[in-house]
């Protein structure tokens, strides 16, 4: 089946599109996807493989997880999320596989799509003490997954992870860390606009500028914000 999954992909790829994702996931020198490789997928084209192989076995979404194709992994994520949503008795082992090969989680696309729906749902009515170590790593990506897997958590409107794990990272210099925990304040606040401002009141004169504007895009007195800075 793997190697069927494989031509399946070959056969949509897109030169032109390829050539186009190699600046936009940041794939040059010193960037945060630095020699990552693209086929030039659309996201409802690797929707459509994902519903024909839903049923790939475990090993084989192991193996298309370390290939060294952008597509490939994002469609082997997309996968596991399915069949965590599908497959009670595999939630386990797709929890401790995502959580194996997080160096293959390597761009912020493939956390996007998956850390909620795996990592924040298997933690859900668990410890939650892997987030906080994988919010302290020195991955930018385990960092993501950190604080974008408590989007589950959010949903089912539970702040305190989204709130403890973003005062963690107020310090980090990545951009990209920035942008998820600012994104997730966001999300919070639309749910509960007083818990967002409760911790912007603490933290916004510190935040990083580009957190604090994500987290303030839908309040309409941002600029108050804007202007601790």
């Amino acid at each position: 089946m793997l190697a069927k999954l494989r031509r399946r992909i070959r056969t949509l790829a897109k030169p032109k599109r390829a050539t186009h994702s190699l600046t936009f996931f940041k794939t040059g020198p010193g960037q945060y996807g630095e020699g990552d490789k693209f086929l030039g997928l659309t996201v409802p084209m690797m929707r459509l493989v994902v519903r024909e192989f839903r049923d790939l076995p475990l090993p084989d979404a192991a193996a298309l997880l370390a290939s060294p194709w952008h597509e490939d992994r994002l469609v082997a994520l997309m996968i596991l999320v399915e069949q965590y949503r599908r497959t009670p008795a595999a939630r386990a082992a797709i929890f401790r596989l995502y959580l194996g090969h997080t160096n293959r989680i390597n761009n912020w696309d493939l956390v996007d799509v998956s850390a909620a729906n795996v990592v924040g749902a298997h933690l859900e009515e668990r410890s939650r003490k892997p987030l906080y170590r994988l919010a302290k790593s020195k991955s930018l990506w385990e960092r993501r997954i950190a604080i974008v897997a408590t989007l589950h958590f959010i949903r089912r409107n539970q702040f305190e992870d989204t709130l403890a794990i973003s005062k963690i990272l107020l310090g980090d210099k990545q951009d990209l860390i920035h942008k998820a925990c600012g994104w997730m304040l966001r999300e919070v606040g639309k749910r509960d606009e007083n818990v967002l401002r409760e911790f912007l009141d603490e933290h916004a004169a510190t935040m990083p500028r580009t957190m604090l504007r994500y987290a303030i895009e839908r309040l309409p007195d941002r600029q108050r914000y804007l202007a601790l800075k």
